[in-house]
């Protein structure tokens, strides 16, 4: 592929992973290539070409010379998402609690999310707190120093980020109870409180399962 039409099917495969997974394109919706396109300003082709690489990611889901249809967010999928989120942060804390807790520099950058998602949750910015919710976790995983964990927990990233979304926009209010499991979970870490670290993460991601 050239250059210039990859560089254009990546800004439309961005562009439209992007909504997706922000929730404005919901479940269901049917998108055109030709409409994708001008909304972009790009031909055809390389929305082509993006519509395969998220129909491949489950994201989409193609018609025959109609264009595409995003794929809902199902109780199956949500579940097994976060079965392996809850397999892959149990594993990476327990890490963590073998080396002694988190290192000082950790600590602080998990202090100072929380810090932010308290402000975030006060003013009800859901867009703001959904970006310091997927960073917290990402810390406590980051945290264990296992770059495979830190891999693997990438690859969930978008699904995980689409049910925050889905949760947190039906529910706002839900943003402080959010926040307290997260501030609960931190002092286990930090406390080297294993089996409560892992009750309360169990607790803290039924909350997804339940919005589906």
């Amino acid at each position: 592929m050239p250059a210039q039409l990859s560089n254009a099917a990546d800004e439309a495969y961005a562009a439209t992973r992007e909504r997706i997974i922000s929730g404005a394109l919901a479940g269901g919706t049917l998108l055109s290539e030709v409409e994708v396109g001008a909304d972009l300003g790009l031909s055809r082709t390389p929305v082509h070409e993006a519509f395969l690489r998220l129909a491949a990611e489950q994201f989409l889901t193609l018609i025959p010379r109609r264009g595409a249809v995003v794929s809902p967010v199902t109780a199956t999928e949500a579940a097994d998402v976060l079965a392996m989120r809850q397999a892959i942060e149990s594993a990476s804390a327990r890490q963590v609690f073998a080396a002694g807790g988190p290192s000082a520099e950790f600590r602080e950058l998990i202090e100072r999310n929380l810090a932010r998602q308290a402000g975030l949750a006060a003013d009800a910015d859901v867009d703001g707190f959904v970006e310091a919710d997927d960073e917290f976790h990402l810390l406590a995983v980051r945290a264990s120093n296992n770059p495979i964990a830190a891999h693997f927990y990438e690859l969930l990233r978008g699904r995980q980020q689409r049910l925050r979304n889905v949760l947190l926009r039906i529910d706002p209010a839900t943003l402080p109870a959010s926040h307290d499991d997260h501030q609960w979970l931190a002092a286990c870490l930090f406390a080297g409180e294993r089996e409560e670290y892992e009750r309360l993460l169990e607790a803290h991601l039924a909350r997804y399962q339940g919005a589906i």
